[in-house]
């Protein structure tokens, strides 16, 4: 029934541009007051006082939350390490952690009480730096946290008690120093990315309310059901009495994924026994989650030829105050320095550190970015070493569609080499373009091992009428997934579009879904929904061949009905016959497991997500600028659900790799961060988009989801940073290994390349 190639408009963008689809800003619950949150303003220290009298005092405050309030709660939370409490409660551990919180009547009252609420520290020495914290005698950020077996990420975090290491991470195979010690040239250099901030449009904001059925949150979370079992172990309340609801969400990109506010918030409605809602502003959204920064440490032995024989990659990663989902990113750093090449020996090491900065958190792409800057980086340096065309070297080792990336993962399941080659010639024809100054261009690749939980499931509701409701937990936070499953929907039941309706997600209702993340929701919500119309058109032939004496073989669905044979019965003359009323519908639960598909599933990665990118720059001598005239990204999606949505993942992924590459960084002194402003944190504006963007989407059909799909929005922001980086290396002979390559960093590079 629909063309799912066609560009057709996303149903929701008229909702969203008219200001008609409701975000959590926009809901009202009858009695709601209004929470504010006070943070910490030193990195490190213990609570000697918190005097709350004064704001109590204020006309208009309800409550104020402190750390003395929970202490009857199961008050320590975390994804994968049971290390965050819900509120401070005897020390902080990063400048703008909540120390207390207020409840008013209305938010300019909750405002001005803060400013009545008096604390005072003991301060403690900090640590802001990852190499910092691994020295002797840094101080201990938590003693003794506790791991959380198979809580969010399969596997567990492994901190180092007594130190700041809250995952160590290894893996080896071949024998790499023999390797290294027989290879004709090695290659080693230390990479940094930065702290980047997410920057989603609306900043994190979140209602909860408690009643007599127990607690109802509206989360701005990506991962409804990882909110609730947070909450579920918090307050010691059954999952069934926890209800989720998740309306449409303005961007999160990791930084809403697992939980992060939910929390702290329930504490505060708990307390007061109403409902209360909590929007943070951009600045306080900044003090809550960020990526990881990194130190990458890669050697590389090659032949004379360029074939790779070994390879080291040592990662050392900025986790902050909390580890949030930091473990599982310090392993996928790790895998992801691999790249999509053949290396017979290899060896891995991924640590991650807490310091006093702000918790680091799942961000696009998770850990991707950092390992990819530095390894493709090293390729290119390689070649220029060996005198080999950058492009050749990769043609000379990359993988081919079936070989291992790594003898224990899925095997490659998509032709790099050709997606080189589409960058390649693609933008060839984007320099014949260049008039005035030449261009420079520089390319890099990359793949990922999507964090993937093989587990979801969907209901689905047959209506009398022909309509049909899709109930499931996926969240709609821009990404345009409600389109794709009611497009998904249509072509398996055979139905119009405008006959499918896609729920709100609401735990209530719909059954359980792991979370809106790890490019994800399409394929897996794929899959459920492939699995509920299989279990719909078994029921409707079953029905028909009871109501009309037909053989089920014989029944096909067609628009509003079935056809039997040539003649066509409503969905409402089929119920009507079979239920004896002039009512009833047709439900089924479509579930996906690691068992699915005859096991094919469960084996790590579900699938490869990979990225080609290719840039052609100029950078301004005189003052370091450098423009990104022409962009190209190729992506093997395997089946594209609606090429306008993704053609806009693949190019917002690449624009958000312009950020890290060219301006975000999170900047820290004295342990304050000094930029955590709209004002003073540059995120790339549409002047910066390249002139000329091509996306290019290759339909292998080589997916595990319907009609060969696979998942796809984070690959793109892989080759980013080192492309704009080759580029300047190839035009203007100097070499940056430090994010992001502002101007300044540019300018100095060039001035001491002509001192030499």
């Amino acid at each position: 029934m629909t063309d799912l190639h066609a560009h057709t408009p996303i149903s929701d963008h008229l909702e969203k541009v008219t200001g008609r689809a409701e975000f959590i800003s926009d809901v009202v619950v009858p009695g709601m007051l209004h929470g504010k949150i006070l943070r910490s303003t030193v990195p490190h220290g213990i609570i000697k006082k918190i005097d709350t009298s004064a704001a109590l005092a204020m006309p208009g405050v309800v409550a104020v939350l402190t750390g003395a309030d929970v202490a009857q709660l199961n008050n320590h939370w975390g994804p994968s390490l049971k290390d965050r409490p819900l509120i401070a409660i005897d020390r902080v551990r990063y400048v703008g952690e909540p120390v207390a919180m207020v409840a008013a009547e209305d938010e300019r009252t909750a405002e001005e009480a803060l400013e009545l609420i008096d604390v005072e520290y003991e301060l403690l020495p900090y640590v802001t730096g990852a190499e910092e914290a691994l020295a002797e005698g840094a101080p201990v950020i938590h003693a003794k946290p506790e791991a959380l077996k198979d809580f969010y990420f399969k596997g567990e975090a492994k901190p180092v008690p007594g130190t700041n290491i809250f995952q160590k991470y290894a893996y080896e195979h071949g024998d790499v120093e023999k390797a290294f010690a027989g290879a004709d040239r090695c290659f080693e250099g230390r990479f940094e990315f930065p702290m980047v901030f997410h920057y989603a449009m609306e900043p994190h904001c979140v209602i909860a309310s408690f009643h007599n059925e127990g607690l109802t949150l509206w989360s701005c979370g990506q991962s409804p059901t990882a909110v609730q079992k947070v909450l579920s172990r918090v307050f010691e309340m059954p999952l069934a009495r926890i209800r989720i609801i998740s309306p449409y969400v303005g961007g999160g990109f990791g930084g809403k994924a697992s939980v992060k506010i939910d929390p702290l918030v329930a504490a505060l409605a708990w307390k007061v026994r109403r409902p209360v809602r909590v929007c943070l502003s951009i600045s306080e959204t900044m003090l809550t989650a960020r990526r990881l920064s990194a130190t990458v440490d890669v050697k590389t032995g090659v032949r004379n030829d360029g074939t790779i024989v070994a390879k080291s990659v040592r990662i050392l990663m900025n986790g902050g105050a909390y580890a949030d989902t930091g473990p599982a990113i310090a392993v996928k750093a790790a895998n992801r320095a691999i790249g999509p090449y053949r290396i017979p020996n290899l060896k891995l090491e991924s640590v991650a550190v807490y310091t006093n900065t702000v918790p680091g958190a799942a961000f696009r792409s998770i850990g991707g970015p950092q390992a990819v800057w530095a390894s493709e980086s090293q390729m290119d340096e390689i070649a220029s070493a060996l005198d080999i065309d950058p492009v050749e070297l990769r043609s000379r080792n990359i993988l081919r569609c079936g070989e291992h990336v790594r003898p224990d993962l899925r095997p490659i399941d998509v032709e790099m080499a050709e997606a080189m080659d589409i960058a390649l010639k693609e933008m060839t024809k984007l320099q014949s373009l260049d008039a005035d100054a030449k261009t420079f261009g520089g390319t890099a690749l990359g793949i990922s091992d999507p964090g993937i939980m093989p587990v979801a499931s969907v209901l689905m509701r047959l209506k009398i009428d022909g309509s049909v409701a899709v109930v499931s937990n996926s969240v709609e936070i821009g990404q345009g997934v409600r389109e794709v499953l009611r497009k998904l929907a249509s072509e398996q039941l055979n139905q119009p579009m405008h006959a499918i309706e896609v729920l709100t997600p609401d735990t209530a209702i719909a059954p359980f879904d792991w979370g809106t993340a790890a490019s994800r929701s399409s394929l897996m919500m794929g899959l459920a929904i492939e699995d509920a119309a299989k279990d719909i058109r078994k029921q409707i032939a079953d029905i028909a061949a009871i109501v009309f004496s037909a053989e089920p073989s014989a029944v096909r669905l067609c628009e509003g009905g079935v056809m039997i044979g040539n003649e066509k019965k409503t969905f409402n003359e089929l119920l009507h016959s079979y239920y004896g009323i002039d009512s009833g519908e047709i439900v089924a639960l479509g579930r996906v497991s690691p068992h699915s598909n005859g096991g094919r599933l469960a084996q790590a990665p579900l699938f490869w997500e990979t990225a080609a990118g290719r840039c052609g720059i100029i950078a301004d001598v005189e003052t370091g600028e450098v423009k990104v005239k022409h962009y190209v990204s190729v992506a093997d999606v395997g089946r594209a659900l609606n090429r306008a949505g993704a053609e806009g993942q693949d190019e917002g992924a690449s624009i958000m790799g312009l950020g890290h590459t060219l301006s975000e960084e999170l900047i820290y002194e004295d342990g304050q961060p000094i930029n955590a402003t709209m004002i003073d944190y540059h995120v790339p504006t549409i002047d910066e988009v390249p002139e000329n963007f091509v996306t290019v989407l290759i339909e292998s059909g080589t997916g595990p989801g319907p009609g060969g799909m696979r998942g796809m929005g984070e690959g793109a922001i892989l080759p980013v940073a080192p492309a704009i980086a080759n580029a300047l290396a190839t035009g203007y002979g100097i070499r940056i290994r430090e994010l992001p390559i502002t101007p300044e960093r540019v300018w100095r590079a060039l001035r001491d390349k002509r001192k030499v």
